[in-house]
Protein backbone atom coordinates (compact mmCIF):
# COMPACT_ATOMS: atom_id res chain seq x y z
CA UNK A 1 0.00 0.00 0.00
CA UNK A 2 1.45 3.37 -1.00
CA UNK A 3 1.14 6.28 1.33
CA UNK A 4 2.02 9.82 0.37
CA UNK A 5 1.57 12.01 3.38
CA UNK A 6 1.02 15.69 2.75
CA UNK A 7 -0.13 18.20 5.36
CA UNK A 8 -3.12 20.34 4.64
CA UNK A 9 -1.74 23.59 5.99
CA UNK A 10 -3.43 26.33 4.00
CA UNK A 11 -0.57 28.75 4.50
CA UNK A 12 2.05 26.28 3.31
CA UNK A 13 -0.12 25.31 0.34
CA UNK A 14 -0.45 28.95 -0.69
CA UNK A 15 3.29 29.49 -0.33
CA UNK A 16 4.06 26.42 -2.41
CA UNK A 17 1.48 27.27 -5.05
CA UNK A 18 2.88 30.79 -5.19
CA UNK A 19 6.21 29.20 -5.95
CA UNK A 20 5.20 27.25 -9.04
CA UNK A 21 2.70 25.10 -10.96
CA UNK A 22 1.38 21.57 -11.63
CA UNK A 23 3.04 18.96 -13.96
CA UNK A 24 1.23 17.21 -16.84
CA UNK A 25 1.81 14.00 -18.72
CA UNK A 26 3.35 14.17 -22.15
CA UNK A 27 2.52 11.85 -25.01
CA UNK A 28 6.16 11.84 -26.14
CA UNK A 29 8.57 9.70 -24.14
CA UNK A 30 12.15 10.55 -25.06
CA UNK A 31 14.81 8.33 -23.53
CA UNK A 32 16.08 9.71 -20.25
CA UNK A 33 19.39 8.42 -18.93
CA UNK A 34 19.50 7.67 -15.22
CA UNK A 35 22.01 8.50 -12.54
CA UNK A 36 22.74 5.15 -10.81
CA UNK A 37 21.23 3.38 -13.84
CA UNK A 38 21.91 -0.10 -12.46
CA UNK A 39 19.67 0.52 -9.43
CA UNK A 40 16.45 -1.43 -9.08
CA UNK A 41 14.11 1.60 -8.89
CA UNK A 42 13.90 5.01 -10.61
CA UNK A 43 12.42 8.39 -9.70
CA UNK A 44 12.34 11.53 -11.83
CA UNK A 45 12.73 15.29 -11.57
CA UNK A 46 10.87 17.33 -14.19
CA UNK A 47 11.54 21.07 -14.44
CA UNK A 48 9.53 23.40 -16.66
CA UNK A 49 11.01 26.86 -17.11
CA UNK A 50 8.98 30.01 -17.73
CA UNK A 51 9.93 29.76 -21.42
CA UNK A 52 8.21 26.38 -21.58
CA UNK A 53 11.44 24.42 -22.02
CA UNK A 54 11.76 21.34 -19.86
CA UNK A 55 14.61 19.53 -18.16
CA UNK A 56 14.16 15.95 -16.99
CA UNK A 57 16.47 13.80 -14.91
CA UNK A 58 16.19 10.24 -13.66
CA UNK A 59 17.77 8.90 -10.47
CA UNK A 60 18.11 5.19 -9.73
CA UNK A 61 17.83 4.06 -6.12
CA UNK A 62 18.06 0.72 -4.30
CA UNK A 63 15.54 0.99 -1.45
CA UNK A 64 11.76 1.06 -1.61
CA UNK A 65 11.71 4.89 -1.58
CA UNK A 66 13.88 7.95 -2.07
CA UNK A 67 13.29 11.22 -0.25
CA UNK A 68 12.83 14.54 -2.06
CA UNK A 69 16.12 16.01 -0.82
CA UNK A 70 18.14 12.99 -2.02
CA UNK A 71 16.33 12.95 -5.36
CA UNK A 72 17.11 16.62 -5.99
CA UNK A 73 20.72 16.26 -4.79
CA UNK A 74 21.43 13.18 -6.91
CA UNK A 75 19.69 14.50 -10.03
CA UNK A 76 22.59 16.81 -10.85
CA UNK A 77 20.20 19.71 -11.45
CA UNK A 78 21.54 22.91 -9.93
CA UNK A 79 19.23 24.57 -7.43
CA UNK A 80 19.34 27.11 -4.63
CA UNK A 81 17.28 27.05 -1.47
CA UNK A 82 16.37 29.12 1.53
CA UNK A 83 15.26 27.76 4.90
CA UNK A 84 12.04 29.04 6.44
CA UNK A 85 10.11 28.06 9.58
CA UNK A 86 8.26 25.43 7.50
CA UNK A 87 11.47 24.01 5.99
CA UNK A 88 13.47 24.44 2.79
CA UNK A 89 12.08 26.20 -0.25
CA UNK A 90 13.46 26.20 -3.78
CA UNK A 91 14.43 29.71 -4.92
CA UNK A 92 16.21 28.90 -8.19
CA UNK A 93 16.42 25.79 -10.37
CA UNK A 94 18.71 25.36 -13.37
CA UNK A 95 19.68 29.05 -13.05
CA UNK A 96 16.11 30.39 -13.17
CA UNK A 97 15.90 33.00 -11.92
CA UNK A 98 19.57 33.82 -12.37
CA UNK A 99 19.32 36.38 -9.54
CA UNK A 100 16.73 37.03 -6.87
CA UNK A 101 16.31 39.29 -3.85
CA UNK A 102 13.75 37.10 -2.09
CA UNK A 103 13.08 33.41 -2.47
CA UNK A 104 9.33 34.08 -2.81
CA UNK A 105 8.72 36.97 -5.17
CA UNK A 106 5.74 39.12 -4.21
CA UNK A 107 4.99 39.62 -7.89
CA UNK A 108 6.04 37.58 -10.87
CA UNK A 109 6.88 33.88 -11.08
CA UNK A 110 7.96 31.45 -8.37
CA UNK A 111 8.63 27.70 -8.37
CA UNK A 112 5.65 25.40 -7.79
CA UNK A 113 6.20 21.78 -6.81
CA UNK A 114 4.14 18.77 -7.80
CA UNK A 115 4.41 15.10 -6.97
CA UNK A 116 3.48 12.43 -9.47
CA UNK A 117 2.53 8.99 -8.17
CA UNK A 118 0.76 6.25 -10.10
CA UNK A 119 0.28 8.55 -13.11
CA UNK A 120 -1.38 11.41 -11.22
CA UNK A 121 0.14 14.82 -10.46
CA UNK A 122 -0.72 16.53 -7.18
CA UNK A 123 0.26 20.00 -5.98
CA UNK A 124 2.65 19.41 -3.08
CA UNK A 125 1.46 20.43 0.36
CA UNK A 126 4.95 20.40 1.89
CA UNK A 127 8.46 21.38 0.87
CA UNK A 128 10.62 18.98 -1.13
CA UNK A 129 12.90 18.30 1.87
CA UNK A 130 10.02 17.42 4.22
CA UNK A 131 10.53 13.87 5.58
CA UNK A 132 7.01 13.00 4.36
CA UNK A 133 8.07 13.44 0.73
CA UNK A 134 9.00 9.90 -0.18
CA UNK A 135 8.95 8.78 -3.80
CA UNK A 136 8.53 5.21 -4.97
CA UNK A 137 9.60 3.54 -8.20
CA UNK A 138 8.51 5.63 -11.23
CA UNK A 139 7.28 8.58 -9.09
CA UNK A 140 8.42 12.14 -9.88
CA UNK A 141 8.95 15.60 -8.46
CA UNK A 142 7.72 18.25 -10.86
CA UNK A 143 8.67 21.94 -10.83
CA UNK A 144 7.09 24.73 -12.82
CA UNK A 145 8.24 28.38 -12.82
CA UNK A 146 5.08 30.47 -13.15
CA UNK A 147 3.23 33.46 -11.76
CA UNK A 148 0.63 32.64 -9.12
CA UNK A 149 -2.31 30.56 -10.34
CA UNK A 150 -5.10 29.39 -8.01
CA UNK A 151 -5.07 25.95 -9.67
CA UNK A 152 -1.70 25.65 -11.40
CA UNK A 153 -1.21 23.06 -14.10
CA UNK A 154 1.77 20.71 -13.80
CA UNK A 155 4.83 20.51 -16.06
CA UNK A 156 4.87 17.88 -18.78
CA UNK A 157 6.27 14.53 -17.76
CA UNK A 158 8.12 12.29 -20.16
CA UNK A 159 9.25 9.11 -18.48
CA UNK A 160 10.51 6.12 -20.45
Amino acid sequence: MRKHLFGSSAILALVLIACGGTPTNSSASPAISCVNASALHRAYVVVQHSSGTTLQKCVGFAGDTIDGQSLMDQSGITFQTQTFSFGKAICSIDNEPAQYDKCFATSGPNWSMFIEAAGTWTVAQTGYADPKVMLHDKDALGWRYIAYEPSPSPPPLAKP
